[in-house]
């Protein structure tokens, strides 16, 4: 059963998360594999959280869905409530927890959360096991060593939006042709004072070629 499990479960992928003087940069490819068979090749990693936050998914898509919506929710009701949005790092540790508490029969997932709020920019990593880290860089998933090569070579304090976003997509695109379980496709989402967006096909072509 496990095995079945296993073999049916939709993971492999690169996300790339950069923490910039004026926002966060959030990207990802567009594959989900299950095993050897490629399940989806337009998956979508990249989650709006709130207009202020967003998450990049890694790991089994129906777990991370799940603690997306719950982090939706929350951040809806607190806003809603409150009148302000909620800070990131609220957004984070509220992850953390829900995995923690699900550690026994765990999300077998691996997220970045990112935004910015009246604290500026910030980023998050939050493991299947509730572990939080704040970070300046982070990429996970199955091509992350590769994309980690990239990153720790080209990151340097003081980059700005504008700076991470060429980082982000080379990072992803390097991963994508060493690994085989990343690949169709790069999504890039900038989250800073203006709020969430994610960049069009023309934006990323302008940038690099994918």
């Amino acid at each position: 059963m496990s095995d079945y499990i296993e073999q049916h479960t939709y993971h492999g992928t690169t996300t790339v998360g950069i923490h910039c003087t004026d926002g966060v940069v959030l990207c990802a490819d567009m594959r989900a594999s299950a095993g050897y068979f490629i399940a989806n090749n337009n998956t979508m990693k990249i989650q709006k959280i709130d207009n202020h936050a967003g998450m990049t998914i890694a790991g089994g898509v129906a777990d991370a869905q799940n603690v997306t919506d719950m982090l939706r929710y929350h951040s809806n009701i607190h806003r809603i409530e409150k009148q302000e949005v909620l800070p990131i790092k609220s957004i984070a540790r509220l992850a953390s927890l829900i995995f923690f508490q699900n550690r026994y029969y765990p999300f077998i997932a691996d997220i970045l959360v990112g935004g910015y709020d009246k604290q500026g920019p910030a980023l998050y990593n939050i493991d299947m096991f509730g572990s939080l880290d704040k970070k300046t860089f982070v990429t996970t998933g199955s091509g992350s060593p590769v994309a980690y090569g990239l990153l720790e070579n080209e990151y340097r304090d003081g980059l700005t939006v504008e700076e991470g976003k060429i980082i982000a997509l080379r990072a992803v695109k390097a991963a994508i042709t060493r690994n085989i379980g990343t690949g169709d496709g790069i999504n890039v989402a900038v989250i800073d004072k203006q709020g969430y967006r994610l960049l069009t096909k023309d934006q990323k072509k302008a940038i690099i070629t994918l």
